[in-house]
C-alpha cells in the first residue's frame, strides 16, 4: 500500500483501504496557537460511511477470532515496529499533530512515540489471556473461559487521543475483537493518518477508522447493531449520553469519564526541586487538559506557604507560545470552549476575593492575544463552593487550598462527584499506603501525580461519575472479553 499522504488531509480507513468519505465531504482543522491559521482537512464521514466500517468489522471477526491469542500478540508487536518505521512519516505526524492541537512538540512525541510500547506491553498478556479454569466433578466437568464479545466501538477524545487509543485498542485486538474507530473532531488529522498505519498492517476490516461530527453521526454509531462493546473516554455528560445509547441494543460499556483529583501534601512531605517538578507537571502539562491531571490541592498548613512558593516559581519558568517554537513549554488550550472554561473559573474566584496568580513569560503578545492561551495560574485559598474546586478546570488552573491535618484533606478530597485519580505527599511510606487506601478514587498515586507516575501494569478508570469499568492493565483486555461456562457430565472431561 502507497504510506504517502499530503499533510494538510487525513481519509478515513475502511476495510484496509484509507478513503475519502462516500460523498466527499470534509471540515477544517485550525491551529489554536494560530485560530486563523487552517492546518487542513480531516474527512466528514456520513451515514454510508458507518455502515461500511460496522460491515467491514463484522466480515472480518470470524477470521480475527480464530485465530490464537498467540498469533493476534504477533501482530501487535509488528504494529508497534510499524507504527515508527518511516522515520520521515513519523516526525511529520509529530509536528502536524502539534499544530492541530496546540500542545508542545515534546509532549506530541511523547504521545507519538508512547503508542507502539502500549502494543508491545498488551501482547505480553497473550499467554495469560489463553487460559481457563478447569473445575472437575462431582458433580460435573467444567470449564470457564472467556471469549470475544464481537464488534468494538472506541471512542478517543481531543487532549491525548493516541495515548488513550493505547489504553484501549491493543486490549480489544488481543481479546479478539475488531473494532470501528471514532476519533474526536478537534485534533484528528495527525491521530488519523498514525490509525492508518495501524489498520494497514493488520488484515482487512480488523480496523476500521471513522471521523467527522459526532453530532451527526454519534448516535448511529453507538445504537448500530453490530456494536458488541461500547469504550468511551470524554466528558459526563456525553458519557450519560453513551450509557443510554447502549442501553437501547443492551451493549456492555467501559467509560472513562472526567476527573477532579485531589491531592494531599502533609506536613512531612519531601518538598524539594524534584518534587515541585513532579507537582507542577502532574498539574499543567499539556496545560492542564489530561483527565489524570492534579486538580485540586490539599496542603497542610505547615507546608502551605512553601509550596505555593515552590509552585509559582515553577510556572514562573514557563514559556507560553506556540508549540512548534524550542522554547514554548506551554501551548495553548486546544479550544475556545474549554478556554472559556476556565477563565470562567478564574474570573469568578477573583470576584470572590481569592488570589489569583498568573505566570510565565510570553515573548509574543500579540500571539497569546490571539490565540487560545492562559498562563499557568494558581488560584490561592478558594472558597470550597467555587467551580475552580467543584468542577474539572481541565486546563492550566490549579487551586491551592490549606488543610489542618489527614482527616480534614481525605475528607475534603473525597467531598466529590469525581473519583478518577487522586495523590498523597508525604515521607512516611506506611502512612501514604495507608491514606492511599482511603481515596475514592481509581487510581492513587504516591509522591507523584499524573502520566509521570503511571504504570500501565494496573487498571484505569473511575469511581462515582468518573465512569464505568476499566482500561490498562491485563483487566482491560478482560474488559472486551465475555465470560464462557461449559459444563458436560462428570468423567466426560479427558
Amino acid at each position: 500500500m502507497d504510506h504517502a499522504h499530503p499533510l494538510g488531509a487525513s481519509q478515513l480507513f475502511i476495510d484496509g483501504q484509507r478513503r475519502p468519505a462516500a460523498d466527499g465531504r470534509t471540515y477544517p482543522l485550525y491551529n489554536p496557537a494560530r485560530p486563523g491559521e487552517l492546518v487542513g482537512h480531516a474527512a466528514r464521514a456520513g451515514a454510508a460511511d458507518v455502515e461500511a466500517a460496522f460491515d467491514a468489522a463484522q466480515r472480518a471477526f470470524p477470521a480475527w477470532r480464530d485465530l490464537s491469542c498467540a498469533e493476534r500478540a504477533e501482530y501487535l508487536q509488528r504494529i508497534a515496529v510499524h507504527l515508527t518505521s518511516d522515520e520521515a512519516d513519523f516526525e511529520a505526524r509529530i509536528r502536524l499533530f502539534t499544530r492541530e492541537h496546540g500542545k508542545v512538540l515534546k509532549e506530541s512525541r511523547i504521545e507519538m512515540g508512547r503508542l507502539g510500547g502500549r502494543f508491545v506491553q498488551v501482547a505480553s498478556y497473550a499467554q495469560r489471556l489463553d487460559t481457563q479454569d478447569v473445575m472437575k466433578g462431582p458433580p460435573f466437568d467444567t470449564v470457564v473461559g472467556h471469549q470475544p464479545r464481537g464488534v468494538a466501538l472506541l471512542v478517543v477524545p481531543w487532549n491525548w487521543p493516541l495515548s488513550i487509543l493505547g489504553a484501549k485498542l491493543p486490549q480489544a485486538l488481543l481479546a479478539g475483537n475488531t473494532v470501528v474507530i471514532k476519533l474526536p473532531e478537534n485534533s484528528s488529522m495527525a491521530p488519523a493518518m498514525t490509525v492508518a498505519r495501524i489498520a494497514e498492517a493488520l488484515p482487512p476490516g480488523v480496523v476500521n477508522l471513522i471521523t467527522g461530527s459526532s453530532s451527526e453521526i454519534g448516535d448511529a454509531m453507538l445504537t448500530h447493531p453490530a456494536v458488541r462493546m461500547i469504550n468511551f473516554t470524554g466528558s459526563i455528560p456525553v458519557g450519560r449520553h453513551v450509557m443510554k445509547m447502549a442501553a437501547e441494543q443492551l451493549v456492555p460499556v467501559t467509560l472513562e469519564l472526567g476527573g477532579n483529583d485531589a491531592a494531599l501534601v502533609l506536613e512531612d512531605a519531601v518538598l524539594d526541586q524534584a518534587a515541585f517538578q513532579r507537582m507542577y507537571l502532574g498539574a499543567f502539562m499539556t496545560s492542564g487538559q489530561i483527565c489524570m491531571a492534579l486538580k485540586r490541592l490539599y496542603v497542610h498548613r505547615s507546608r502551605y506557604d512553601e509550596v505555593v512558593d515552590g509552585l509559582s516559581a515553577m510556572a514562573a519558568a514557563q514559556v507560553v507560545g506556540d508549540g512548534l517554537l524550542p522554547e514554548t513549554t506551554m501551548g495553548p488550550v486546544n479550544n475556545r470552549r474549554q478556554l472559556k472554561v476556565v477563565t470562567d473559573m478564574l474570573a469568578q474566584a477573583r470576584a470572590a476575593g481569592a488570589e489569583v496568580r498568573e505566570c510565565g513569560t510570553v515573548p509574543d503578545e500579540a500571539l497569546y492575544r490571539a490565540g487560545f492561551f492562559q498562563k499557568p495560574a494558581l488560584v490561592l485559598d478558594p472558597a470550597p463552593h467555587l467551580d475552580i474546586v467543584r468542577e474539572e478546570q481541565f486546563g492550566p488552573a490549579l487551586p491551592i487550598i490549606p488543610i489542618d491535618g489527614e482527616a480534614q484533606g481525605m475528607a475534603m478530597a473525597n467531598d466529590t462527584r469525581f473519583g478518577l485519580c487522586s495523590s498523597v505527599w508525604t515521607r512516611d511510606m506506611a502512612r501514604a499506603w495507608r491514606l492511599a487506601r482511603q481515596f475514592d478514587a481509581g487510581y492513587t498515586y504516591i509522591n507523584t501525580h499524573g502520566p509521570l507516575g503511571q504504570d500501565d501494569r494496573g487498571p484505569f478508570g473511575g469511581f462515582k461519575q468518573s465512569g464505568v469499568g476499566r482500561n490498562l492493565g491485563f483487566e482491560g483486555v478482560l474488559s472486551f472479553r465475555g465470560y464462557h461456562t461449559i459444563t458436560g457430565p462428570q468423567g466426560s472431561l479427558a
